[in-house]
């Protein structure tokens, strides 16, 4: 069922000490250039069409002008399109994880597979000519070493399982290992390596080269005393060596980022890791290391603090991008120093409002739930989940550089 996509609303009442003037904006305030999917944020589109998205948590352009891929999570399924969509509604051109663009079902209505899927979330390149994916509750990464270009095309390597028919968490055991995985959610490459977000592990794992064999085990964790262990903040207190959540990562400026969700912050590396639990260097929506309420313990949001963030992303010249998922908004931070404010925003009016598109009807410019996001030149691609679409929205200028 399509939602009529207004063009703008007012935001809503917020704070009382709430800013007068809007906060500079993120992207452009005229709004997204391509809307893909949509629908009402309390039904959604329970049958699955050629034109029907349900619940997408990542998508990403493999290059500016495509190939795009997104993880459409609640039809457990890929949809890819051959080039960046440059209309509203514009039709896929490929399926993976079904057998057609009509059918639904976990794992295709069958047993896991190398061509199924199970609630995917992360999309990411792999390499300059793959594709991989967080196949999340068939707990593994499903990686194809070359970009699919039609429909049914099955998977080259699975990680997280001894092989594609497995599906259970951590292969069925009670502890985690170097090779299993609880709930994967993203993947990013960068440099030869792989980084998975490993969250219901509540660790990142990190492959100083690409695998190459089915099950390969993971060369150390961040997050974790060791590969063996799944704790919350590591059986402790959270500090800037353990995670609860985490589910995106970046590299800005050569610095490793991952968005620590469960403890409502974004973690930076001063530079990459190569050791398990490295500490990271900077905390952002916190103003310490210590720190774990969301909004930091306040009802309204404000610059400096965040909500459950999701997604992050990495432009081109120095900004880094936030979904603050529960806030439903997205922030971009300049300042890379602990507890700084960001400078920008998207979808609210000021940095003291929230709720789900402005408490009100969903408008081409509000979002629900963001849980994925990718900056691409000046294209920013956005897992708008809540309202089911994906949103393809350009930069506003003059924040980096």
């Amino acid at each position: 069922m399509k939602t009529k996509i207004r063009s703008h609303a007012p935001g809503p009442a917020a704070g009382p000490d709430a800013p007068e003037s809007p906060a500079p904006p993120l992207l452009s305030p005229q709004g997204p250039s391509v809307v893909l999917g949509g629908a009402d944020p309390l039904i959604g589109p329970v049958a699955p069409r050629r034109d029907t998205l349900f619940g997408p948590r990542g998508a990403c352009l493999l290059d500016a002008d495509g190939p795009l891929w997104v993880a459409d999570t609640g039809h457990h399924r890929l949809l890819g399109w051959a080039q960046r969509p440059t209309q509203d509604d514009t039709l896929p051109d490929w399926v993976l994880g079904q057998p057609d663009f009509e059918s639904e079902g976990r794992n295709a209505g069958g047993e896991p597979g190398p061509n199924t899927l199970n609630v995917p979330t992360g999309v990411a390149p792999w390499g300059a000519r793959g594709l991989a994916v967080a196949d999340g509750w068939n707990n593994r990464v499903l990686v194809w070493f070359e970009r699919p270009t039609d429909s049914g095309v099955p998977a080259d390597l699975v990680l997280g399982q001894a092989d594609f028919g497995g599906m259970d968490p951590n292969r069925g055991k009670p502890e985690a290992h170097a090779d299993t995985m609880h709930w994967p959610f993203q993947i990013l490459v960068h440099q030869g390596r792989l980084y998975v977000a490993d969250t219901g592990n509540r660790r990142v794992l990190v492959w100083r080269t690409l695998p190459t064999e089915n099950g390969q085990p993971a060369d150390f964790v961040l997050g974790q005393d060791d590969l063996d262990t799944r704790s919350d903040n590591g059986g402790g207190d959270a500090d800037l060596s353990t995670m609860r959540w985490p589910h995106d990562l970046a590299v800005l400026d050569g610095r490793l980022v991952v968005t620590d969700a469960g403890n409502n912050r974004v973690m930076i590396w001063d530079g990459l890791p190569d050791q398990t639990r490295a500490p990271a260097q900077i905390i952002l929506g916190q103003s310490d290391a210590r720190g774990v309420d969301h909004n930091q313990g306040k009802y309204w949001p404000d610059a400096a603090c965040l909500n459950m963030p999701y997604a992050v992303a990495a432009s081109e010249d120095g900004v880094l991008m936030v979904g603050d998922t529960a806030n439903s908004r997205l922030v971009g931070f300049t300042r890379m120093e602990t507890g700084a404010p960001a400078a920008a925003l998207s979808a609210q009016p000021h940095f003291k409002t929230k709720g789900d598109n402005r408490w009100g009807p969903t408008v081409r410019d509000s979002i629900c739930w963001p849980y994925g996001i990718q900056a691409i030149g000046e294209m920013v691609v956005l897992a708008d989940t809540g309202n089911h679409r994906i949103l393809l929205w350009p930069r506003q200028g003059g924040l980096g550089g």
